[in-house]
């Protein structure tokens, strides 16, 4: 008999209560009492200051809880889960998702297993709309891409791979294809592959984590998919560039465009004139509101 394949969810919250439990709710009807595949789910809670660990504690008892003493960051917090992980394929999830029966994660785990070469696998993420979140359909953010991303030219043309490359938007979304990265809000990963890899790299304490970790798959020789065969609901900045809370939002925002640089001197700032560097910092400092 065929050993059973397995899965660990690890999803990362920070006071998003309501959201959460909408996620665990759906994630439990929907996919836990379906699935064949053995489960784990693990709930990482950086230090919210809402009721997020009671509600866990009390209504989901199947969940695998870490609550953290301080708020460590998106690499940081979800690192200490995907070191304990045990089965054949993990997957980080956002608090604010919500499953429905078109979330067929089982799906996912068959593609992995029938492609070597594939080591990381999004489903289609849609917003609350219908419409599909971009974050999980993206190209490398190489200089030119992202110059055309934030000049508008991937909007006046879309289908043109060389004004359209941060987000494919000229790639047939109906169908599996390779992409160059996806979105931690729902992303799977072959564990194996993850070993070789590593971990998330912590210097980014929020964004930018999940297309570093991508890129550094597909420089190992692995490949990136997307599956818009399985989907899955974002309700997308409940916790963070549109929070209500303005203190949350002005210091996510702060981060978001700051992780652009991070990203760079990473991955471009050796390959680059230092002109290039100077100029991407002048573009978001105008973009964040000069703070």
């Amino acid at each position: 008999m065929a050993k059973k394949p397995s899965l660990t969810l690890i999803i990362l919250n920070y006071n998003t209560q309501f959201w959460l439990k909408k996620t665990l709710t759906s994630l439990n009807k929907h996919y836990r009492q379906k699935t064949q595949t053995k489960l784990s789910t693990v709930v990482v809670d950086n230090a919210s200051e809402d009721q997020s660990v009671a509600m866990v504690k009390k209504e989901f008892p199947w969940v695998k809880l870490m609550a953290l003493p301080k708020n460590l960051g998106y690499a940081t917090a979800n690192n200490l889960a995907l070191k304990k992980v045990q089965t054949d394929y993990c997957m980080l999830l956002n608090s604010d998702v919500e499953f429905t029966a078109a979330t067929k994660l089982d799906q996912l785990i068959k593609f992995l297993a029938d492609n070597p070469k594939i080591a990381v696998i999004t489903p289609r993420v849609e917003l609350e709309n219908g419409k599909l979140d971009w974050a999980c359909h993206r190209g490398e953010p190489t200089p030119w891409a992202s110059l055309t991303y934030f000049a508008k030219l991937e909007k006046l043309c879309p289908q043109r791979p060389s004004c359209a490359q941060y987000h494919q938007k000229y790639k047939d979304l109906n169908t599996i294809h390779e992409i160059d990265a996806c979105s931690g809000a729902a992303m799977m990963v072959k564990t194996a592959a993850m070993k070789k890899v590593g971990f998330l790299d912590e210097r980014f304490f929020i964004y930018a984590e999940d297309l570093d970790w991508c890129k550094r798959f597909r420089d190992a020789g692995y490949q990136v998919a997307y599956h818009p065969l399985v989907k899955i609901i974002h309700h997308k900045y409940k916790a963070g560039l549109e929070s209500r809370d303005a203190h949350v939002s002005f210091e996510t925002k702060r981060h978001f465009y700051n992780t652009m640089l991070q990203y760079y001197d990473k991955h471009y700032r050796e390959h680059y004139p230092e002109l290039v560097r100077w100029l991407l910092r002048v573009v978001l400092f105008i973009k964040r509101g000069g703070f």
